[in-house]
């Protein structure tokens, strides 16, 4: 019962984000930030509808009180995919920094970058860090609310990831506090679970880390928020991984 929930819910998933990105992708010439990610809300809440509805996966988000009104960012912790879409759904106005290669994905990823969201090349080095600066600051100037996954990939309930260079850059940067939020999404929504497990999704977003940090710092405070304080502080990684 649970498999064919699951199926019911990737159904819904992927065929309404492939028919709201190809009506996005006709249409998206009006007004092509907001409207793009007024669609990306509406995708939100028919994934957070069906999630609950056919897997029993609901979502309790703590902290938001800390956000500030207007331009910010978040350090997110990643779990799962699950993330993505907790963050189109909890903020007005978010400006992802993704990967390069997502532009690749058909429709979709041709969506991104219209809507005001952050592309930085990971092979790139200090030239693809001094991109995503830039990027941010404008995101920041126009009110939206960045938001960085730190460990890159999505790392596994459990399991102690390696923070990359990119939100060392933004803190380096002064351009804004940075906020941490953790999550574990993962217990519910595995890396490539296709199978959903029922319980509620925990968000919780800290307090503004002190402006200033070292990068050692900076990495070991986010590592111990998402892996509890017993985690080791993770070596920063070359500056060519982003």
């Amino acid at each position: 019962m649970r498999l064919l929930r699951s199926l019911a819910f990737n159904i819904i998933m992927f065929g309404s984000c492939a028919l709201l990105s190809l009506w996005c992708a006709l249409t998206a010439w009006v007004n092509p930030a907001s409207y793009i990610l007024t669609m990306a809300r509406l995708w939100a809440r028919i994934c957070f509808w069906a999630l609950d509805y056919f897997c029993g996966v609901t979502l309790k988000a703590e902290g938001l009180d800390r956000l500030p009104d207007g331009g910010t960012i978040i350090a997110a912790q990643h779990q799962s995919a699950l993330d993505i879409l907790v963050w189109v759904h909890l903020l007005p106005h978010p400006a992802f920094v993704f990967k390069r290669e997502l532009k690749r994905i058909p429709v979709f990823g041709s969506l991104l970058e219209p809507a005001g969201m952050i592309p930085v090349d990971r092979g790139g080095g200090r030239t693809a860090l001094l991109g995503m600066v830039e990027g941010a600051t404008l995101a920041l100037d126009a009110g939206r609310q960045i938001v960085i996954f730190p460990e890159g990939t999505r790392v596994a309930p459990g399991v102690i990831g390696h923070l990359r260079n990119g939100i060392a850059a933004l803190e380096d940067s002064g351009i804004a506090p940075i906020l941490p939020a953790s999550t574990d999404s993962g217990v519910c929504w595995g890396r490539r679970a296709f199978v959903k497990t029922p319980g509620c999704v925990r968000v919780t977003v800290h307090e503004a880390l002190p402006p200033g940090l070292e990068r050692a710092e900076l990495l070991g405070r986010l590592a111990s928020l998402y892996y509890g304080q017993a985690a080791s502080r993770p070596a920063p990684q070359p500056a060519e991984h982003v």
